[in-house]
């Protein structure tokens, strides 16, 4: 099916998709997928489903209204839901309907939508009436790209600033609350060789900043063009001319990332991790763009702002997150909702979900919103105790209120940051141990698959960033085979991907996990740079069995960047646990040692997309 505009009244005579249908649709979603770097992780899951997983929804008789969003909405939208069953706008309906939200990055949602194919989900019953993501940034750039009758007529029916979450006790040091602090103060901060030691305080190191890529994070997307606007000295007509004189303030800005997160939560979870242990912010990140909705989420005790299930007890973080709002203006997320163009939506499930739009603008709706961190649009409803100092906002703030740019300058800011963001050094590091021969149900093996994921990244990676390759198994040279030295890629993209074809005829025998992780660890820790996010990629479907070290001793040797005041190059190891039998207790451990962050691809089928996820980080 195709996605067409909407014609009034229309119901559709044929009947849903057949099974052969939906399965040449998976590939052709596959192939568009894999031709970009696009955010995973929970990307299917929401509503009943937790946040995460693939799992249908369960026939109530009622018309179903899946609703894709964002996954700080999704608790939200779930109270909503069930409220807009009480409301006046439901009782209207002709038969019932249920709301279910689904979690859906608003990059990735743009791309599904902007394909001109069905949505990737195998389970129709999945496929959205509904979308809502975090700005209408997307939803316009969906009707420039594609049509504007895909999307409808988007409303927005809540918001929330961007804002830098900085751990409390270093806000204080940068003159938090009284001082108003700039983005330009970020910046100086960033460049300054002394780092903290500028403002008094060297035993914490340099400054380092968290943002999200812009391909798939509105966050990420605010962050590049907030900085824009501040370059330009402006607070409203950003123009691509401006994006383009900002060059140098945003590169400089770019340096102290650490790394490019595929989400906000996974930064804000690694840092609440390293506050519950003790080891405070300061040796992770200094300062992470987000929207406030996420930091009053992550001072509640729920740092990935995943859904709560009931009765799950949630515990603050030991020192809390307060927002700086920038003083030369935020960019607000104004999540709009809309009723998709799309063919499998119907009639009674475009008449429900108007309704439901009809719904959130009332006030029973809008009372809801600030019990989840988000701001009415009804000014006379009540902001209530979560908007307060003890939870690290300010409800006067935003001073002032950057409006979001025409599509022509947002795409010259997402095409600016791709020439300028942090270069990178990247090892792949590939278990091509025997089980990695096991089938994973789509007709290919786990090293099929993770060889076509390593390969369908290789396009987001600049010729001057560093990608090396090494596999590791038993029964070869030292444990390991070097498919490609860490080197600047080059023109050498389509040698590499003809390299990693050839692991399919390597020897596979046993898992020295923990001595190619020691290996891999020496060698980018001998050649890192502080200009460079230094990254290990690792790969693994199952437990170690041929190591000498010890996983002990291993995390106590690749913990050192992440001491108290870091390093000025730190190496940190993004590992994917890769299938049902991966240990991922392991290689959590081992990515929080470094700073860096473990995917979960246990269902193996997955990985290519779980590949892309893990390389919007870098």
């Amino acid at each position: 099916m195709r996605i067409r505009a909407p014609r009034a009244h229309r119901r559709s005579s044929s009947p849903r998709p057949s099974a052969s249908r939906r399965a040449g649709a998976a590939l052709r979603a596959s192939a568009i997928l894999l031709a970009v770097p696009l955010l995973l992780t929970g990307c299917f899951g929401g509503g009943d489903t937790g946040g995460n997983g693939g799992g249908g929804f369960a026939d109530d008789g009622c018309t179903s209204v899946v609703v894709a969003t964002s996954s700080e909405k999704v608790n939200m939208l779930d109270a909503l839901a069930e409220a807009f069953k009480e409301s006046p706008e439901h009782q209207a309906l002709a038969e019932c309907a249920t709301v279910r939200p689904i979690n859906v990055s608003s990059g990735d949602a743009t791309r599904f939508l902007t394909s001109g194919d069905e949505w990737p989900d195998e389970d129709t019953s999945r496929w959205p009436t509904l979308w809502s993501p975090a700005s209408t940034v997307w939803t316009e750039r969906v009707a420039a790209s594609a049509s504007p009758a895909i999307v409808g007529e988007p409303v927005s029916f809540t918001h929330t600033p961007v804002v830098f979450g900085v751990p409390e006790t270093m806000a204080k040091a940068l003159g938090w609350p009284d001082a108003e602090i700039g983005i330009t103060d970020l910046e100086r901060l960033c460049t300054d060789p002394e780092g903290w030691g500028s403002v008094g305080k060297p035993v914490w190191g340099s400054f380092k900043i968290s943002k999200t890529n812009p391909n798939t994070s509105t966050t990420g997307l605010s962050a590049i063009l907030m900085q824009a606007y501040e370059a330009a000295g402006k607070t409203s007509d950003l123009t691509p001319d401006d994006v383009a004189a900002a060059s140098d303030f945003s590169r400089a800005f770019e340096e102290c990332v650490i790394h490019y997160g595929d989400t906000t939560g996974k930064v804000l979870k690694t840092l609440y991790d390293d506050a519950q242990h003790g080891a405070g912010g300061s040796g992770y990140v200094s300062a992470v763009a987000l929207e406030e909705t996420s930091l009053l989420n992550y001072n509640q005790g729920n740092p990935d702002s995943h859904t709560v299930q009931p009765g799950e007890k949630l515990t603050p973080p030991k020192e809390k997150l307060v927002a700086i709002y920038p003083s030369g203006g935020s960019m607000w997320s104004d999540n709009p909702v809309t009723v998709l163009g799309s063919d499998w939506v119907t009639d009674a499930q475009r008449t429900a979900g108007e309704a439901f739009v009809e719904f959130l603008a009332t006030e029973p709706a809008q009372r809801i919103l600030p019990e989840y961190g988000f701001r009415p649009l009804d000014e006379s409803v009540p902001l209530g105790d979560l908007f307060t100092a003890t939870y690290g906002v300010d409800p006067a703030q935003p001073a002032v209120t950057l409006p979001r740019p025409d599509v022509a300058t947002v795409s010259a800011a997402i095409d600016q940051w791709t020439q300028i963001r942090k270069p990178s050094s990247v090892l792949e590091l590939i278990d091509i141990s025997g089980s990695m021969d096991d089938p994973i149900g789509d007709g290919r093996s786990r090293l099929d698959g993770a060889i076509e994921g390593a390969q369908s990244t290789l396009d987001h990676f600049r010729s001057s960033d560093e990608v090396g390759v090494w596999a590791f198994t038993t029964d070869v040279p030292n444990d390991l085979i070097e498919v490609r030295d860490i080197a600047p890629l080059g023109s050498d993209r389509e040698s590499l991907g003809s390299s990693l074809d050839d692991l399919r005829y390597a020897t596979r025998s046993g898992t020295p996990l923990y001595d190619a992780v020691a290996a891999a660890y020496d060698a980018m820790r001998a050649r890192a740079e502080p200009g460079r996010i230094n990254a290990i990629v690792l790969l693994s479907d199952g437990q170690d069995t041929d190591s000498n070290i010890s996983l002990d001793s291993l995390v106590a040797k690749i913990g050192t960047d992440s001491r108290e005041g870091g390093d000025a190059a730190p190496v940190r190891i993004f590992p994917i646990a890769y299938g049902e039998g991966a240990d991922t207790t392991a290689l959590a451990r081992i990515a929080e040692a470094t700073g860096g962050q473990w995917f979960d691809a246990s269902d193996a089928a997955k990985i290519d997309l779980v590949f892309a996820s893990v390389i919007n980080n870098f």
